[in-house]
């Protein structure tokens, strides 16, 4: 589907070039029209700021550039008027009819609506979450969780083609670390009275699965014996990864694979990855330990791959495991979806990448901020030190995934987040979960009525919709394609909500001025081109809460 910035950009250009042909502008290239939503409607529906960047290489005035412009575009269908602002603007008043004719153009092909092409196919990997199988989700997970599936639509929605991907790190310390937990639980659970040890995982969730084990195993574990230990600690990974795999899906997310960091070594990638760096000059030994020569490649300082123990660090498995997503799997672009805390191994992988040959521009990592949670006048950052974690599951069943994906997804992942658990229960018009989704369940209800009435409005004339109302809904339904390019542009997913949010409050807007279903005989042409009104922006609403994950509701 073309987005109406598309259509204007080559409306600008077709004009710049009848401009040139007409000798009123020098000879010159755009590649870039730079139409644009301004933030003032009272500057148009849209607007370009084209004739400012052309000021200097063209050696003119941006106003007059503007105005041979403004000449030629005001010609156009699309357009019922162009305004030059200074200091160079072009802005864009829309065509009242090419706005009607478009309800039409959208209920024509309602399942191309809000999908584009602007990935041409190319495979996206898009890896978020990833968290250790020692213990369930807690609500720290979740909105790196949340924007990674919503990232993941909004990519396929747009022509990419996509994998969700989940991170298995069931190999190293922290499985060695949780076999010695689950045993001491294990012990526990069968009456032993012994301590947990000082290094360990204490979580409730290890001592369900001790229990869970205990339970459904006719047999008992010998603790005395390391194979039997180390047997134990299987099952236990094995239930925890279940366990994982119902967090979730209590927020409708569902991976395309599972990666296990343990594959890396039984079928020899780790090795020959590091192999191949040492053939290439990028590996020392010193005291005692392996490092990588990150130096020779810019960086501030090298870095450790062995330890002097002989154990891979978490920055070598991560190599190997980006070096099978490149060349192994060949994935055109990895997105990771990381903890800010993240922040300082960038660099580095990117740099490790650049040594095994893959472009680091290929690499992209998104950061995401903490997330603090509101209830009442209270307000708390959860972290496991502070003991005040929540198991996310138990989040979910509090306030709905609806509410938790919609909250997580609000802000950039660039600023922390404050997660206000009481307005998420709310149902009414403060909630913008509660006030989205009643604009679906709104429309859902005026077309069920013109079903019951025994309204065909399929052949509603849409040149009936005149009302200021009608235009700004229309205005703001064709948007979403563009919305969607964005995101696959700059994979900022916040912009989702926002639009759904301004979406929902046109219709509302237009439902509260515009009788759809009227009483009077004399009305009824235009409620049936209202009801296709109703229908497209049905559509719209429907794309947005689908590509968020969440549900949509017929009734409320």
């Amino acid at each position: 589907m073309t987005t109406v910035p598309e259509i204007l950009s080559v409306s600008i250009k077709k004009a710049f070039a009848l401009a040139q042909k007409d000798s009123l502008i020098p000879g010159s290239k755009i590649s870039d029209a730079a139409v644009e939503r301004p933030q003032n409607p009272e500057h148009g529906d849209y607007a370009s700021s084209l004739p400012l960047k052309l000021a200097k290489p063209l050696k003119k005035n941006p106003m007059e550039i503007a105005n041979v412009l403004a000449q030629y575009l005001k010609e156009d269908e699309i357009l019922d008027d162009v305004v030059v602002a200074k200091p160079g603007f072009l802005n864009f008043i829309l065509s009242k009819n090419w706005l009607q004719n478009q309800v039409d153009q959208i209920l024509a092909e309602p399942e191309n609506y809000g999908v584009t092409n602007v990935g041409k196919g190319k495979r996206f990997q898009v890896e978020y979450i990833s968290a250790n199988p020692t213990g369930r989700l807690h609500v720290a997970h979740a909105r790196g969780a949340v924007i990674g599936s919503t990232l993941a639509s909004v990519l396929k929605s747009s022509g990419f083609e996509v994998e969700q991907e989940y991170y298995l790190n069931d190999a190293g310390s922290q499985i060695d670390k949780f076999n010695r937990s689950l045993m001491t639980r294990y012990m526990q659970s069968l009456g032993n009275n012994i301590d947990m040890p000082e290094d360990s995982y204490p979580g409730e969730d290890v001592r369900a699965v001790a229990e869970k084990i205990r339970d459904s195993s006719h047999n008992r574990y010998d603790t005395s014996n390391p194979k039997e230990i180390s047997e134990l600690g299987k099952v236990g990974i094995d239930l925890m990864i279940e366990g994982i795999k119902e967090d979730i899906e209590s927020l409708k997310i569902h991976f395309d694979s599972w990666f296990s960091e343990k594959s890396l070594f039984e079928n020899g990638q780790f090795e020959k990855c590091m192999a191949l760096l040492k053939e290439m000059g990028f590996v020392s030994d010193k005291d005692g330990a392996t490092w990588l020569l990150n130096t020779k490649l810019g960086e501030e300082k090298d870095n450790v791959l062995i330890r002097s123990n002989g154990t891979p660090t978490y920055f070598s498995t991560d190599i190997a495991y980006h070096y099978n997503k490149f060349v192994q799997r060949k994935f055109d672009t990895v997105i990771d979806i990381w903890g800010a805390d993240h922040q300082g191994q960038v660099p580095r992988l990117k740099s490790a990448m650049k040594m095994l040959g893959s472009d680091p521009k290929n690499l992209e990592m998104i950061l995401v901020q903490m997330v603090r949670f509101k209830k009442g006048e209270t307000t708390e950052k959860l972290s496991k030190r502070e003991g005040n974690v929540v198991p996310l599951i138990e989040l979910v069943n509090e306030i709905g995934p609806d509410a938790c994906r919609f909250m997580f997804l609000s802000r950039s992942h660039e600023t922390q987040l404050d997660f206000d658990l009481d307005l998420a229960k709310k149902q009414s018009s403060e909630n913008p979960v509660y006030y989205i989704q009643y604009g679906h369940a709104r429309i859902c209800s005026i077309l069920d009525l013109a079903t019951e009435k025994k309204i065909d409005y399929s052949k509603g004339l849409v040149t009936m919709l005149g009302h200021e109302s009608e235009r700004q809904l229309i205005n703001k339904i064709l948007e979403l394609p563009s919305i969607i390019n964005a995101i696959a542009d700059t994979y900022e997913v916040h912009h989702l909500p926002h639009y759904s949010l301004e979406l929902a409050t046109s219709f509302h807007n237009f439902y509260q001025n515009c009788r759809v279903i009227s009483e009077n005989e004399g009305d009824l042409e235009l409620s049936k081109a209202r009801l296709k009104l109703c229908e497209a922006a049905k559509l719209s609403l429907a794309r947005c809460l689908d590509l968020m994950g969440m549900s949509k509701p017929e009734k409320m």
